[in-house]
């Protein structure tokens, strides 16, 4: 290991860069003398952080500037031959300039000094951009990834500010919301060519779950102000999300009366049981799209699912919210598979029929939802719907009431063979959605759904993608794949090799 006073004794091997390595050292010294002046040593410890910090970027900017001098600056002989297409006869690039860029890093801004070579009408090809991998825009990889990721954590302010307080670069909020838009350019295909996790170390339970989230939008430039909302109308348009979880899993047995009273009287156990530790999901993915639309999103949870148990021995669920259509599509699109309606929808039906006979609020209608909770759970679904309508009639419900009751009943028998609780608790199934519930609230509500945000369409896809990556714990693979493929986008645009002999003019 090179030790710090070990680095700085060392004399540069190369005489291009020497006089910024050269200042870098002399940036260093000045730290040091700064360090042990008698102002300096009255200071308190965090002034002191500070002016370390400040002073350690300037030398490390020097020190990257130094290095990229000392790599040259990409002369390769006298042209180049470089072939368009794949099968096509090479052409020469014999003419020569000496080319000067910026790259925005972590440290600040470098120079980056670069022959390139072209000709009349052809786009200049410059060899050391390949050898240095630089991206098209003028923000390093590194610089890009930071932003990227504080970017998706908060609000693209915060991002700003943040990237200036931590490193030595200043950028744009507008330069920020570009880097975004593009960062999720390979998400699709990074997800079709990674590779899932051997069986052997996940559940025998494969769970995918889909739901719809809200996002604030952007009103259109055409739509007019309104001097005041119609009765339920908002203020700001939302436009429905796709969201979807696929993840493994160890089964959780239960029994109908410990999920009641986990529900109802969760600090209570059961007497003589001990409570059951959960099985959590494992190797979960999440992700969610605006513009894809259910079809497609679901086609990719089938996807998923497939590359997770390509020979089919896992026990497939998949957990909707009761939508037809939805239930629809992932019966056309998955076959054999069981299907789950979301315990948490159930409830809330429960919540709205209770309300019909009881107060809002009241003991009694906790206990009347409990009591029918239990039944359900023990597979009495269609005693629970009879025994809801003849409520309803003995007590002479009428107009809305009798319409919410008809809803909520309807609701139940058209669900019926999505709700056999007791079969999914005794193979130790989930039977709730919590897992894309908590996707909805982490990939849109805690970044998108803020205090007044507002989102383009382009924007928002971007941003969920991003996020998606980023939740799932798959941000340092996507953004390594992620620099691998736009290096191959940008390198198409010519291969070459260098001219050997004498260049015909």
């Amino acid at each position: 290991m090179i030790t710090a006073v070990a680095l700085w004794s060392k004399k540069p091997t190369v005489s291009v860069g020497r006089i910024f390595l050269l200042n870098a050292r002399r940036e260093y010294r000045s730290l040091e003398e700064w360090m042990f002046e008698d102002e300096t040593l009255q200071l308190p410890l965090h002034e002191i952080e500070q002016g370390q910090i400040q002073k350690m970027y300037e030398i490390m900017r020097l020190m990257l500037q130094a290095h990229i001098d000392a790599r040259g600056n990409g002369d390769v002989g006298k042209g180049l031959e470089v072939v368009k297409k794949e099968g096509e006869e090479t052409e020469p690039y014999t003419h020569k300039r000496l080319h000067t860029c910026h790259c925005q890093t972590v440290f600040g801004k470098v120079s980056i000094k670069r022959t390139g070579y072209g000709g009349r009408g052809k786009t200049s090809i410059h060899p050391k951009d390949e050898s240095l991998q630089l991206p098209e825009k003028s923000f390093s990889y590194e610089l890009q990834k930071r932003l990227v990721k504080a970017s998706v954590q908060g609000p693209f302010d915060e991002a700003v500010k943040g990237i200036e307080e931590y490193t030595g670069a200043t950028i744009s909020k507008k330069s920020v919301e570009d880097i975004v838009k593009e960062a999720p350019s390979d998400f699709d295909d990074f997800y079709k060519q990674r590779v899932p996790s051997p069986d052997a170390e996940t559940g025998p339970i494969l769970v995918g779950a889909i739901d719809c989230k809200g996002i604030p939008m952007v009103k259109e430039e055409k739509a007019r102000p309104k001097v005041r909302q119609k009765k339920g109308e908002k203020a700001n348009k939302k436009k429905m999300a796709t969201v979807a979880t696929v993840f493994t899993q160890k089964p959780y047995y239960r029994t109908p009366e410990e999920v009641t009273e986990s529900l109802f009287e969760p600090k209570i156990n059961i007497a003589g049981k001990e409570k059951k530790s959960r099985n959590k999901p494992e190797h979960k993915r999440v992700w969610a799209s605006l513009i894809k639309g259910k079809e497609k999103v679901i086609s990719e949870v089938f996807e998923e699912i497939k590359s997770r148990d390509p020979n089919k021995e896992k026990i497939r669920a998949v957990i909707t919210d009761g939508e037809r259509a939805l239930q629809r599509q992932v019966k056309n699109q998955m076959g054999k598979i069981t299907l789950i309606l979301d315990l948490f929808h159930v409830l809330e039906k429960l919540w709205k029929a209770a309300y019909v006979f009881h107060q809002e609020g009241s003991e009694e209608a906790k206990g009347w939802v409990k009591k029918y909770t239990h039944s359900i759970l023990s597979g009495k679904v269609s005693q629970v719907i009879k025994g809801i309508r003849q409520s309803a009639t003995k007590r002479g419900i009428r107009g809305n009431n009798r319409k919410t009751i008809d809803n909520v009943t309807k609701y139940f028998y058209r669900n019926r063979p999505y709700m056999k609780y007791n079969e999914y608790l005794s193979q130790g199934l989930p039977i709730a959605s919590g897992s894309v519930e908590g996707a909805c609230k982490n990939i849109v509500k805690d970044r998108m759904e803020r205090s007044g945000m507002r989102w383009t369409r382009n924007m928002a896809e971007a941003m969920l993608m991003m996020r998606a990556i980023y939740l799932s714990d798959d941000f340092e693979d996507y953004w390594s794949f992620h620099i691998q493929k736009d290096q191959e986008r940008l390198q198409r645009r010519g291969r070459w090799k260098p001219i050997l002999g004498v260049v015909q003019k």
